[in-house]
């Protein structure tokens, strides 16, 4: 069949498997070289490989909750909405999401995923507790911080090379309501965004959206938003009686590949404006958590929007010390270039653990483009720079670039490699993307 990632670039055709069991899972393992793939949310060809590619979404069962400290365990193909759903009415939310609920939790271990929070609380990696790693011979390993702890390492972030994340165990965050108390900063250029999320730092979320395309003077200018888990307190009156019960809402689905003129460079602009407009009038807000942290989600199929050809992501993280210049060169080639980028999403790093994750501490910058010959020229040239600025990129996101740029920008990938290089015959794993990159 033919699949692809969130992106829809490249559409690749593949062997997909989908187990029932973990006798299921064992017998599609053996057949060789295989990846894992949970909900198809990775941007490019990571979770796809073209002789055996294993659907990981039917193991999707609870296996226990421990109320006393929030210690979930899972199998690996249960969605996050779904964990939102079940624990977030009885006090509990994940301590750290990306921008999506619809990813599986293996696929968050294998990304090691980061959310709003990361110079607060680092990746996903600090709310795991252990996993259960099926390696190609069929052996499960318990892998933690104290038992298999290489395995455990170089597994999360991984991208799913070094085996089958089948079980997961987890710590969530006690919450006392399902709304946020957000904040909403305005700025008119690129050093003042910069020195407004520096001083942003103390909110247990941070985040904020670029307007790409501004210029000159509005170089940089941004909407930052910072958000706390509101208190019973916080909530209007008439509210409090709805603390944790989560909204039915209808959720509006593109069915269709938008025409690829609507996301022409002129509507961008139009689009950002207004967006900069009316985001900046309401400074102090009280918002469902569903709105806060998975905007997107709330449009099924959004990324259609980007037309039959798809789009790249493309996410890059610059180290602390070069984090001015770089993101400020980024911007400026991509306001320059008129390539509309129609999602573009600054956060800041903090210190981050882990063998082989994306994040460092310093700044990434998320960017979403229409497929087109200009823009995959201008992604290479994206690439240049964040290698001069010493940066790195998030495989789950990427779908284009070359091996040679890659090797450049991952000092860790030696030792990545040799370590399933002394593993052969326990890590038969290989995604698309890992023959393209060369790892």
């Amino acid at each position: 069949m033919k699949i692809s990632g969130w992106g829809k670039f490249p559409f690749i055709e593949a062997n997909v498997s989908s187990p029932n069991t973990f006798d299921d899972l064992l017998r599609d393992v053996k057949k060789g070289a295989s990846i894992a793939r949970g909900n198809g949310r990775s941007y490019g060809d990571s979770s796809i490989n073209i002789e055996n590619t294993i659907d990981m979404k039917k193991l999707n069962r609870i296996i226990s909750f421990d109320p006393s400290t929030g210690q979930l365990t899972s199998q690996s193909g249960i969605l996050l909405a779904d964990i939102i759903k079940i624990f977030l009415p009885k006090g509990w939310f994940p301590l750290v999401t990306p921008g999506s609920k619809y990813v599986t939790l293996g696929g968050m271990v294998a990304a090691d995923v980061h959310g709003k929070n990361h110079h607060k609380d680092g990746s996903f990696r600090n709310c795991v507790v252990w996993i259960d790693l099926m390696l190609s011979t069929g052996e499960i390993k318990r892998c933690s911080r104290s038992e298999n702890k290489d395995l455990f390492n170089w597994t999360i972030g991984g991208m799913g090379l070094t085996g089958i994340i089948i079980n997961v165990s987890i710590k969530l965050k006690s919450v006392s309501t399902k709304w946020i108390k957000q904040k909403t900063i305005s700025t008119n250029d690129f050093d003042e965004t910069m020195e407004k999320i520096e001083l942003s730092l103390n909110s247990t979320y941070s985040v904020a959206w670029i307007d790409c395309l501004a210029t000159e003077k509005k170089l940089g200018r941004a909407l930052i938003y910072t958000g706390e888990h509101a208190s019973p307190n916080d909530i209007p009156i008439r509210k409090r009686g709805d603390l944790l019960t989560l909204s039915k809402k209808k959720k509006f689905r593109l069915f269709f590949n938008l025409p690829s003129f609507v996301l022409n460079k002129y509507f961008v602009k139009i689009f950002n404006s207004l967006f900069y407009f009316f985001g900046k009038q309401k400074v102090i807000s009280i918002v469902e958590w569903d709105k806060f942290f998975y905007q997107l989600d709330s449009i099924g199929d959004w990324n259609n929007i980007y037309g039959s050809k798809g789009f790249a992501q493309f996410q890059c993280v610059i180290p602390l010390k070069y984090s001015n210049n770089g993101i400020r060169d980024i911007i400026k080639i991509i306001s320059s270039s008129g390539s509309g980028a129609f999602l573009a999403v600054l956060k800041r790093f903090g210190l981050q653990d882990g063998y082989f994750s994306f994040p460092m501490e310093g700044y990434t910058l998320a960017l979403d483009f229409p497929i087109n010959n200009k823009n995959l020229k201008l992604l290479n040239h994206l690439d240049e720079i964040v290698i001069k600025y010493e940066g790195r990129f998030n495989l789950s996101k990427d779908s284009r670039m070359s091996a040679n740029a890659f090797y450049r920008s991952e000092s860790r990938l030696k030792n990545f490699i040799d370590f399933r290089n002394k593993n052969k015959k326990t890590f038969n794993f290989s995604s698309e993307q890992s023959k393209r990159l060369k790892i």
